[in-house]
């Protein structure tokens, strides 16, 4: 079945051209290492998205917009059922926040700040009946489900995640494309060779072999390549800093991820060597 890879000296001269001299293992490579690269991207996003999706899930606020007694409020909150813990956001922390926007303003008396509690519950839980616990505390207070709150941005790294993976499989066609219009000029460059070797009884099959074999050996080394450089600059930005910056909150890949981006290179010589193989036979049939 693969008895194609493994060619003697006198076949594998046949063609003349050194194994790399073409631009097909070159132009492999570019892909190679755009496609490992917005690969990485893609799952770097995918993976944020579930750990916010997930640590969001079941995370309420609990407000009151006119200030009160926080500790109250808290223990209206964590008496609540299906309540499984909850923390009060400080007076001073809610103060430095507004700070950015407003300036020494925000630390005014004259500036009220609401009473804020982040709870989580239980999957299940009756989220009615713990406002009608808080509000036995706190009338004016008010609940509100981060997921909501995080909805937007929850949809734009999931949008930026299938843009992702879409230029994966547009620069994968584009590297089909290219190793068709190398293969056809392999076959335009050694007309005479093929004429010869038909002349002498060789078959479309085993032609098409020859030419099989060089596009997959440049493929391999061009995606190796491609992938290797690619490594290192992922390595390199998260060496220095968090992997996506401060978008995806430092994502990391996981094991999983690590194996897709390492299956990538043999995925994408697969494909350059079978879209070969199908270019140089339809070819070699239109011209008989």
């Amino acid at each position: 079945m693969f008895g194609w890879l493994f060619a003697s000296p006198s076949e594998g001269r046949l063609l003349g051209d050194g194994r790399l001299r073409g631009p097909t293992a070159w132009v492999i490579a570019i892909m190679s290492f755009s496609i490992v690269v917005i690969a990485a991207a893609g799952l770097a996003l995918a993976s944020t998205a579930g750990t916010l999706s997930q640590a969001i899930a079941a995370r309420y606020s609990v407000e009151v917009p006119g200030g009160g007694d926080v500790q109250a409020l808290l223990k209206g909150v964590i008496s609540a059922p299906g309540v499984t813990s909850a923390a009060a956001v400080p007076e001073s922390e809610m103060r430095g926040t507004l700070e950015r926007w407003l300036g020494p303003a925000a630390q005014s008396p004259d500036l009220p700040v609401p009473a804020l509690v982040n709870f989580d519950v239980l999957p299940g839980a009756d989220v009615a009946t713990i406002q009608q616990r808080v509000r036995s505390v706190a009338p004016d207070a008010s609940i509100t489900a981060h997921r909501e709150a995080v909805g937007p941005l929850l949809h734009s790294l999931r949008l930026l995640q299938w843009v992702a993976f879409g230029l994966v499989l547009l620069l994968s066609a584009a590297a089909s494309a290219a190793v068709v219009l190398a293969a056809r000029g392999a076959l335009d460059t050694h007309r005479f060779t093929i004429e010869v070797m038909h002349g002498i009884g060789a078959t479309d099959v085993q032609v098409t072999h020859l030419f099989q074999r060089k596009i997959a050996i440049d493929a391999f080394v061009g995606s190796l390549a491609g992938a290797a450089a690619a490594g290192l600059v992922l390595l390199a930005l998260s060496a220095g800093a968090a992997f996506a910056g401060e978008l995806t909150g430092g994502a990391t890949l996981s094991g999983w991820d690590l194996l897709i981006l390492a299956l990538l290179p043999l995925g994408l010589t697969v494909l350059a060597t079978w879209i070969a193989r199908l270019a140089v036979l339809a070819a070699l049939r239109k011209a008989l």
